[in-house]
């Protein structure tokens, strides 16, 4: 009897479209690649995560690069192990980089959060991260200064995964970045077959926003409206960058329900998918299409529009400019828990190195 092939392998078959591990857990990451999955993401709240789900797997290891390392502070030892998971993960899909010349298998590591006002920071950080394996991406967010390391580590040869970005005039932004970068390589006569840049639109992450501000302000919307903010953001955004040609791919994040899967399922698209997601969407019985191109509800569209000035900011591509996409809502927040989830890991690094008698 042959094998029944699961929802988000048929997914993957169905078009040019990746499939992520939103997590560089070892465990889930092996699912993820026996359902099709093809690459790996992580950020300071994921590996904090991971360290907690599987401690017992990094305790003794941990203990050894403080025991080696006696001059090295709590930052220091944090970073070596984000860096080693990172590359650990990298190894598991390094298989994947090779069977498809590079074109896939790669695993992303981000920066640190804290630079987010740094574009020089940044881009020196992601050159130091690419060099850890053949297969390394290096996320860093959308910010005024992300923008500017976007440019400056795609010219340096860096794949760079654009993250905390949740809007179209973001991924506008970042698509315009990359294609400098590229450019310049271009004029200099480097490679670039080996670059396959991604932008994130973090789609959960907007809806949120939005639900937030529908509270705050009072405002009556139809039930289920709201959870199709962040699908049609990323819709139109692939309708621009179809339009323009752009060399860098958008990747979907930040699950919330199903139809941040099943209504972006189209080539030249990635999904970054948490382990949770992968299982409930496997286990539904919704038969996954193209869908990519399908319009959201006129309906939705005019409430959404009509009542919400944030979705207008988020959805027009000229609805900020990039100084103002640090204070958007969506970004504000996810930068706070980007950041708390840094400040947490250290301080789990720091009870190992300094235990409660």
């Amino acid at each position: 009897m042959s094998e029944v092939m699961s929802h988000l392998k048929k997914s993957v078959n169905l078009c040019d479209m990746e499939i992520w591990n939103d997590s560089c857990s070892i465990e889930e990451l092996n699912y993820a690649i026996g359902h099709g999955a093809s690459g790996a993401t992580t950020n300071p709240v994921i590996v904090l995560n991971v360290l907690k789900q599987e401690m017992h797997l990094w305790k003794d290891r941990i203990l050894e690069i403080i025991k080696d390392e006696p001059k090295a502070s709590e930052v220091d030892i944090s970073w070596k192990v984000i860096e080693e998971m990172a590359v650990k993960g990298a190894s598991i899909l390094k298989p994947v980089f090779d069977e498809t010349k590079g074109k896939k298998g790669r695993i992303s590591i981000q920066t640190n959060a804290q630079l987010y006002r740094d574009a020089q920071a940044m881009t020196e950080q992601a050159i130091k991260f690419n060099k850890l394996a053949d297969n390394m991406m290096v996320k860093m967010p959308t910010t005024a200064a992300g923008i500017k390391a976007f440019e400056e580590a795609t010219y340096n040869g860096v794949n760079i995964n654009a993250t905390v970005s949740f809007t179209v005039p973001q991924a506008v932004q970042v698509a315009e970045a990359v294609e400098r970068g590229l450019k310049r390589r271009e004029a200099e006569g480097k490679d670039i077959s080996f670059l396959t840049p991604v932008c994130t639109i973090m789609v959960g992450r907007l809806d949120d926003w939005l639900k937030i501000v529908a509270a705050r302000d009072k405002i009556a919307v139809t039930p289920g409206v709201l959870d199709w903010a962040g699908v049609a953001a990323f819709k139109n955004a692939y309708r621009i960058y179809k339009e323009k040609g752009y060399r860098t791919r958008l990747l979907s994040a930040a699950y919330r329900n199903h139809l941040h899967w099943s209504q972006l399922i189209g080539d030249d698209i990635v999904q970054t998918i948490p382990a949770k997601w992968q299982k409930l969407y496997n286990a539904s019985d919704i038969e996954p299409e193209v869908t990519i191109n399908k319009p959201v509800d006129p309906a939705i569209m005019d409430e959404l529009t009509r009542l919400f000035p944030e979705f207008v900011k988020a959805y027009e591509p000229d609805g900020m400019t990039p100084e103002e996409f640090v204070s958007y809502g969506a970004t504000a927040r996810t930068l706070r828990g980007f950041l708390a989830g840094y400040s947490e890991l250290l301080a789990v690094v720091r009870d190992l190195m300094v235990p409660n008698p």
